[in-house]
């Protein structure tokens, strides 16, 4: 039967992710608009954005915090070219995003001493191959394909290289062992739900002796540059942006740190994104015609929750039919109001992906999967 109770909030799109529960634009009110981010009120909104995110996230004292330009993808191209080059790389990727960093490091920097780890949607590579006298780069979370890995068990402590990390759809969500990762990277808009196109780069001493004993080959743009003289430009991560930043946004992502602190910290968000897969885990176990798209139930994503259809009927089409029953499922649900942007990632195999980071309330997960088993059956009778 057609559910008669929709989800208060019917947002679950991984990227950009929905706002924190009571968001409001009231909320903003005391933005620094009009006004230079150099000046003293502009600085000091930026400081406090750098030194709440220290906290939050419960960051070694001589981990450096910045603020860049161009999201994640801006925080992990700095990294990528300002850091690499010194000695051999590893390349892990097991979806659209660690695919993307390989392409880079490969066909843009021209690097010679690369290997690749892969695997296919839903699986990891095989870790214990990493060579750790390389650096290794790596996605914590797989945000396109549901898969994380499990821990930092597998970093070696004894490690060579740097370890550069992409921990957009993981951080906040995920207990990360910041003694093993060298360079973090993220975006507000994920799980914190702030807006985009600013990015955070953290910064291990490791990663910081190797940008000043290091000069790449390549031309380096002014919107990557780190050092300064050879030395580490320090005003970065004291809130001196790279470039100028939208103090609206700056205004909206303290407004979601202080939210977080609010709902428990770092372990209050770890415990309301776990408690929302619970939900999904739950619907799963007693549903024949899905199941998660990570194999493993140790590597299944707490935020970025990826699932296949498995029912035979489905399995049958043709992976273009496929496409169109998903596409039509997930319009349907727009229409009802009941989900909005739960369509797999293009370059994912098609299925549904739904944000269970701690934004969402578990309760209109709850109301949400009546309305994927009811969706589902109307596409299928349609056919």
């Amino acid at each position: 039967m057609k559910p008669t109770t929709k989800p208060e909030n019917p947002l679950f799109s991984s990227g950009p992710c929905p706002k924190r529960p009571g968001w409001s634009l009231n909320n903003l009110q005391h933005a620094l608009l009009g006004r230079s981010h150099r000046s003293s009120p502009g600085k000091k909104k930026l400081a406090e954005a750098i030194d709440r995110t220290r906290n939050l996230l419960q960051l070694p004292d001589d981990y450096r915090v910045g603020i860049v330009p161009a999201s994640d993808t801006g925080a992990m191209e700095i990294a990528l070219w300002s850091l690499l080059g010194q000695r051999g790389v590893d390349l892990l990727a097991w979806e659209s995003f660690g695919s993307g960093w390989i392409n880079d490091v490969v066909n843009q920097l021209k690097l010679d001493d690369v290997n690749h780890l892969e695997a296919d949607y839903g699986q990891l590579p095989d870790l214990k191959k990493v060579n750790f006298e390389n650096d290794v780069v790596f996605v914590w979370n797989g945000t396109t394909s549901g898969v994380k890995v499990p821990n930092g068990d597998w970093i070696s402590t004894a490690r060579k290289g740097l370890t550069i990390c992409d921990a957009t759809s993981a951080v906040f969500a995920m207990p990360l062992p910041w003694e093993k990762l060298d360079v973090v990277t993220y975006s507000w808009q994920k799980v914190l739900g702030g807006e985009a196109a600013h990015g955070m780069l953290i910064l291990s001493p490791r990663a910081v002796a190797r940008l000043e004993s290091w000069s790449p080959p390549w031309p380096m743009p002014k919107l990557f540059r780190l050092t300064k003289g050879g030395k580490l430009n320090e005003g970065i991560f004291r809130g001196a942006t790279i470039n100028t930043p939208s103090m609206l946004c700056v205004e909206d992502y303290l407004d979601a740190l202080k939210w977080a602190e609010s709902a428990g910290g770092l372990n209050g968000l770890i415990e309301r994104s776990q408690k929302n897969l619970k939900v999904v885990e739950n619907w799963v176990e007693e549903t024949e015609w899905i199941d998660f798209l990570a194999e493993e139930r140790e590597t299944r994503s707490n935020t970025s929750v990826c699932l296949k259809i498995i029912d035979r009927w489905f399995t049958s089409q043709s992976l273009d039919q496929q496409t169109v029953i998903i596409k039509k499922m997930v319009t349907l649900l727009e229409q009802e109001k009941a989900a909005f942007d739960i369509e797999s990632y293009r370059d994912a195999p098609p299925g549904l992906r739904i944000w269970c980071g701690a934004t969402i309330e578990s309760s209109d997960l709850e109301y949400l999967m009546p309305w994927l088993d009811w969706v589902y059956l109307q596409v299928k009778e349609e056919k």
